[in-house]
């Protein structure tokens, strides 16, 4: 269940701007490689972000850096790529320059990498690859049936979520579209595998049960997420932190980082 990365999607070959240069620069690498905007880099660190809409009514000999955009939104490599995705359809932005520890140019990730990323996604279902993963970990045979699962029985194994993905969730449970959570049952828990979105959407709205696949284990054995659950102080649904779509670990703004010459 290995989780896709902004690093197996972006591209590395990655055209930019000198941040000392001009905007006739630009405009040239514009006409030259029929991009619509760049990272605007210092040695190989990212200054900000220049578009071609950023160069109308703007002299040709204006400085970059009086042009760019400073407040620019980066990620990390590791970045899971469905948050990559949440920061670039939610923010309305078509590129996410890719950087490291020290703000330095790795890639940039576009809207159609992204896309891509998803019409890839032609993987068995997540059922299955997790069951095969609980055979060989722990040499169990579990079962698989489809069931109701108490909402207030679920044991969290996922410590932080997004706000506009829950009220994402929230719709699609309103409009009868959610699909089914996937649990662990074993003797005295009920382990939330998939579907945290779902689970605290359905809590928020009063629903007590919810639709699941429940892979049931006979033997009384503690999974690895049951001992990260308790590491993380993990009990309820409610222990659960809601974070803004922006607030990604992995996601930083460049105007924190720029320094001015």
């Amino acid at each position: 269940m290995d989780k896709k990365k902004v690093k197996d999607y972006m591209t590395y070959d990655v055209v930019s701007v000198d941040f000392h240069g001009t905007a006739k620069d630009v405009i040239e690498k514009i006409q030259k490689t029929h991009h619509d905007g760049f990272p605007v880099i210092d040695g190989n660190e990212v200054m900000g972000y220049i578009s071609a809409r950023d160069l109308l009514f703007v002299q040709p000999t204006t400085p970059v850096e009086q042009v760019m955009s400073s407040n620019l939104i980066v990620a990390d490599p590791d970045m899971d790529i469905n948050d990559a995705a949440r920061v670039i359809f939610r923010s309305g932005i078509q590129k996410l320059p890719v950087v490291d520890e020290k703000n330095c140019l790795l890639g940039i990730i576009s809207n159609s990498d992204v896309i891509r990323s998803q019409i890839e996604h032609v993987s068995p279902e997540k059922v299955f690859n997790f069951i095969t993963t609980l055979k060989k970990l722990y040499g169990v045979d579990p079962s698989l049936d489809r069931g109701t699962i108490p909402v207030a029985d679920l044991l969290p194994t996922q410590s932080k979520i997004y706000e506009d993905e829950l009220e994402g969730r929230i719709y699609e449970i309103k409009k009868r579209l959610a699909e089914p959570i996937i649990v662990v049952k074993r003797p005295g828990r009920t382990i939330l595998v998939d579907g945290h979105h779902r689970a605290l959407a359905a809590k928020r709205l009063g629903i007590t049960a919810l639709d699941a696949y429940i892979i049931e284990i006979r033997e009384d054995i503690e999974l690895g997420m049951e001992r990260t659950a308790k590491a993380m102080n993990l009990k309820t649904l409610d222990d659960i932190q809601v974070l803004d779509y922006a607030r990604h670990p992995l996601v930083a703004i460049t105007h924190r980082l720029v320094r001015r010459v």
